[in-house]
C-alpha cells in the first residue's frame, strides 16, 4: 500500500536564504495528503458530501530542505475519532528526515454544512494500513 509521495519543489518555495521556506511545507503535507486520499479513497469520491476540513496541524523542522533536494513525504494514520482522524507526516530530502508533521481533519458534510462520523472508507483505509 503506497504511503509516500513525491514532491516537487518549485523556485517560488525557496526563501532568500537558499531553502524552503517554512510556511511551504504546510503545502507540502496539504499536497501529500491529496495524493494519499486520491491513492486510496479514489478519484470518483464526492468530497461535498463526504469532505474534511482541516482543524489542527503540527510541525517540528530537523534540518532545511534546498530546492535541488528529492523530496518524499511518508504519510502514517495516528489516530482514529469519532469524527475526526489524525495523519503524521515525514518529510523526507534526499532520503533524510527534515520535518515531521501531524494534522487533525474533521468529517464534514459541505450540503448540510455539519460536521459527520468518519466514513467508513476512511475506517477501513486506517485498519489497513496500521
Amino acid at each position: 500500500m503506497k504511503t509516500k509521495f513525491p514532491i516537487q519543489i518549485r523556485f517560488s518555495d525557496v526563501d532568500s536564504l537558499g531553502h524552503v521556506n517554512n510556511a511551504v511545507y504546510l503545502s507540502y503535507f496539504e499536497m501529500a495528503r491529496m495524493l494519499f486520499m486520491h491513492e486510496h479513497i479514489g478519484p470518483k469520491w464526492d468530497w461535498q458530501k463526504k469532505g474534511m476540513i482541516l482543524k489542527k496541524n503540527e510541525l517540528e523542522y530537523m534540518a532545511p530542505v534546498y530546492l535541488h533536494e528529492q523530496v518524499e513525504i511518508e504519510i502514517i494514520p495516528h489516530h482514529l475519532g469519532n469524527t475526526s482522524f489524525t495523519l503524521d507526516y515525514v518529510l523526507y530530502a534526499d532520503k533524510k528526515v527534515k520535518c515531521t508533521g501531524r494534522s487533525v481533519l474533521v468529517c464534514f458534510n459541505f450540503v448540510t454544512n455539519e460536521k459527520t462520523t468518519v466514513y467508513d472508507e476512511f475506517k477501513a483505509l486506517f485498519h489497513e494500513i496500521k
